[in-house]
């Protein structure tokens, strides 16, 4: 007897499940229940599992009866011809959706030639097994899952054209390649999406080789010659924005140049831009620290009217400035009203990226990796046909990878390029491998994509084949521009008193736990003491009672809120963090007696 659950809820039990759930199938088939209903039975756990609720991920297989799909070609011809729809298909019981669970009990063809009468259910297609993405690899099937997997993540990554009104817009961080193309190995996928739209890479000449260690691990080297051609050229966009805003008692903010009794007026040099208006001009070149728009504010708190300074010097300085390390050129400025009346004024700064030593790309396979050198064409290797590759791959990243669909995808790119057409990649039905290599055959070079290469700087021949052909790379929008950071001093945070956290705020390069043992093993000691001390304090401590006292420089007395005044007090080094527990365990009422040995 199994019990039988609906919706997590239990509402009884059946003699004989299995019987049960069949007959539960057979009427959501006929569509006298809901198909939304999915069943499952679980032996192991003797249970049967009924589902109707949001939110299940469930997706359309063709039913097969007796080892015979009901798909007809009749039901194609009636669907290509607009005579039925799919809903008609899912109605009439040829197709049905199954979600996760229910898929246990499944036993599902991949391709109607190979469907057996134990089957239960027929792919739509060998792509759908594949979500949007990772059906974007191709010969996916060549490649170990996890690879399949970081491929899919991966293409969402790649920088290219996302929207063709990208110049009206003001999308944060965004990046345009500027010569973007659509691959030479594509897949279906590619067409239902209309990836022409909108493509994320660029075709290249790829060799396998190892070249003097500088493309070690996942590391790339890139021909400079071809980036200054513009390979992987992009343009970095980012938007400023600043509102006058109206605050209680009729102050109000202003957008213009800074008075120099404005409170925390900068330097004259960053206001330099900026035209009468207080707002900076298109094309103008900005750094780090320019003032893109000026801006003064009403001091933030207001006291009694005998303080209270009217006048420009009570007002601060609010002024919008280009980020930390970054820099470009102010491609566009928009004055307009926000939703509340207020002015509101956008600027965008575009930069121009080139690729450098640092930056991130990939194939579509997973095999992701940076810059590690970039070459003159004349340094490259080359083919005895005088080609010369646009990237060298390191040969010891495929074995223990397993990414042979990324060798797939170098030989169908060749046969590609040299017969100027498409190759098909698509997961289980694409081109075949031993078609590819007989048409590379046929064209006159070797059928497994290797050529003999000649060292670019001896001119000497290498005494091994070298793998040569086109694939399709993106640049991913890892840039070591948005990336590169360091510190000597700079900003504290008000209340721990250490550094503050975080690139674009000037943060501090945390050194953590290991690193600490890392130092310490190398007999660094100054070194720590050094890193360590970035909330040094000194503070005075009552002798009597252990606590925290105050210490009157001018009178040269020390004051303890417990013991009262002219106690001997004595000034300890520590962390200003330290000092802050001590203050949080007073709150708690709790005494925190610090014992003072001598020194």
């Amino acid at each position: 007897m199994a019990d039988v659950y609906m919706n997590g809820k239990f509402v009884g039990t059946c003699l004989e499940p299995e019987n049960f759930v069949e007959k539960v199938r057979v009427n959501r088939r006929k569509a006298k229940y809901a198909d939304e209903l999915n069943v499952t039975y679980h032996p192991d756990e003797d249970n049967v599992i009924l589902s109707t609720e949001k939110g299940r991920a469930r997706r359309p297989l063709i039913i097969v009866h007796n080892g015979k799909s009901l798909l007809t070609d009749d039901h194609l011809m009636r669907l290509e011809s607009g005579e039925i729809k799919f809903n008609d298909l899912v109605a009439k019981g040829v197709v049905e959706y199954l979600d996760a669970e229910e898929e246990e009990n499944s036993y599902i063809a991949i391709t109607p030639e190979v469907v057996k009468p134990g089957h239960t259910h027929l792919e739509l297609s060998p792509l759908v097994i594949l979500g949007s993405q990772a059906a974007m690899v191709p010969y996916p099937e060549h490649n170990v899952a996890p690879r399949v997997m970081i491929g899919a993540k991966t293409i969402k990554q790649g920088i290219g054209l996302y929207v063709s009104n990208y110049l009206m817009r003001s999308d944060t961080d965004v990046s345009i390649l500027h010569y973007p193309q659509n691959p030479i190995v594509t897949t279906k996928m590619y067409d239902v999406m209309n990836f022409s739209t909108h493509p994320v890479g660029q075709n290249i000449v790829i060799a396998i080789m190892a070249w003097d260690g500088y493309n070690m691990d996942d590391a790339v080297i890139l021909n400079s010659s071809s980036i200054e051609r513009g390979l992987f050229r992009s343009t970095y966009y980012r938007p400023y924005s600043i509102e006058e805003l109206k605050y209680p008692g009729g102050q109000v903010d202003s957008i213009e140049i800074p008075d120099k009794e404005v409170r925390g007026y900068r330097t004259e040099d960053v206001y330099r831009l900026l035209e009468k208006d207080g707002i900076i001009y298109p094309e103008a070149n900005v750094s780090s620290g320019d003032v893109l728009i000026g801006k003064s504010s009403p001091p933030r708190f207001l006291s009694s009217l005998e303080e209270f300074r009217f006048g420009v010097e009570a007002r601060r300085e609010t002024s919008q400035v280009i980020r930390h390390r970054e820099s470009g050129v102010v491609e566009s400025v928009v004055i307009t009203e926000s939703d509340d009346g207020n002015k509101y004024v956008k600027v965008k700064v575009r930069d121009s990226r080139v690729p450098e030593i640092g930056d991130k790309f990939a194939s579509r396979h997973g095999q992701k990796g940076v810059i590690g050198l970039t070459v003159p064409q004349e340094d490259m290797p080359f083919t005895a046909d005088g080609i010369v590759p646009d990237l060298i791959f390191s040969p010891h990243s495929i074995p223990s990878r397993m990414t042979v669909g990324q060798l797939l995808e170098i030989l169908g790119g060749k046969v590609g390029a040299l017969m100027g057409n498409t190759i098909d990649g698509t997961p289980f039905q694409g081109d075949r491998e031993m078609d590819l290599r007989a048409l590379l055959k046929g064209l006159g070079f070797r059928d497994n994509g290797t050529e003999t290469m000649y060292n670019g700087k001896t001119g000497q021949m290498y005494r091994v084949r070298i793998m040569v052909g086109n694939i399709y790379y993106l640049k991913l929008r890892h840039m070591v521009a948005n990336k590169l950071h360091a510190r000597s001093r700079g900003p504290v945070q008000l209340l721990t008193r250490q550094p503050t956290e975080g690139r674009s705020k000037e943060g501090g390069l945390r050194l953590g736990e290991m690193e600490n043992h890392c130092f310490v093993a190398h007999g660094a000691a100054l070194t720590l003491k050094e890193r360590f001390d970035s909330d040094r304090a000194i503070i005075p401590i009552c002798k009597k009672c252990g606590l925290v006292a105050i210490y009157n420089r001018f009178r040269r007395k020390g004051v303890c809120s417990v013991c009262g005044d002219d106690i001997p007090i004595t000034f300890i080094e520590m962390s200003y963090a330290f000092k802050l527990l001590l203050d949080e365990l007073k709150s708690l009422c709790m005494y925190p007696k610090l014992i003072v040995g001598p020194k």
